[in-house]
């Protein structure tokens, strides 16, 4: 069987697990995703959520962040960590959604990443989850998932993205993450997996799995 078709195969065994996986965060429109993406990082899901529930009330929209100062916004997503630097991000960002698109969060990768605070990551989340454009997302998860199952031997995200993106069909991009993620933080942990009550061990490879610690 060829390395696509493996893939997809456990792929899809990983699917049928995980038939609910999709993105944590709670969001009501792409400029609320993005915000909520750019505070996730090194923070859970679950603070990311309860952070942006009180921020979103105050501060809905690009315009309100914009016109936001710094110790305002700080104060308000404090306990996600970094909140020097994503609040500077995030006011920029709102400023340069408004400058640049109209006010309306763009979707488009390239233009995604151009705003401050966003990677490709998020910018990913933001394409596959608020604009339903395929969007490969590499996470740390996902990075050591794909690194056990032999779908890439990189360390490096942009390269993994580019090796997933052409091993698997962009119909499954966006899903890839969420199901990845899912079995990530279940069962295929870092630094050691739970391969004993694993559902997918059969299917697994476990290609590199000493070196995707």
């Amino acid at each position: 069987m060829k390395k696509a078709e493996q893939a997809l195969q456990l792929l899809q065994a990983l699917k049928n697990v995980y038939p609910a996986a999709h993105c944590a965060l709670i969001y009501r429109n792409p400029w609320q995703l993005l915000v909520a993406t750019i505070l996730s990082a090194q923070c859970t899901d679950k603070r990311v959520n309860l952070v942006t529930e009180k921020l979103f009330k105050i501060l809905p929209s690009p315009e309100q962040m914009a016109a936001a100062s710094q110790e305002q916004v700080e104060d308000l997503i404090h306990s996600t960590g970094f909140f020097r630097n994503k609040a500077k991000n995030l006011i920029r960002c709102a400023e340069q959604v408004l400058t640049r698109h109209q006010g309306e969060v763009p979707a488009d990768l390239d233009a995604l990443v151009a705003l401050n605070g966003v990677g490709r990551k998020t910018a990913n989340v933001v394409l596959g989850n608020a604009y339903e454009i395929p969007g490969m997302v590499v996470d740390t998860h996902v990075k050591r998932l794909a690194r056990r199952f032999g779908w890439t031997k990189s360390n490096n995200p942009e390269q993994i993205e580019r090796e997933l993106s052409r091993l698997l069909p962009a119909s499954d991009w966006t899903q890839c993450g969420h199901t990845l993620i899912a079995h990530g933080r279940a069962r295929c942990k870092a630094p050691t997996p739970t391969c004993s009550s694993c559902p997918i061990i059969d299917l697994c490879p476990r290609i590199g799995v000493d070196n995707s610690r």
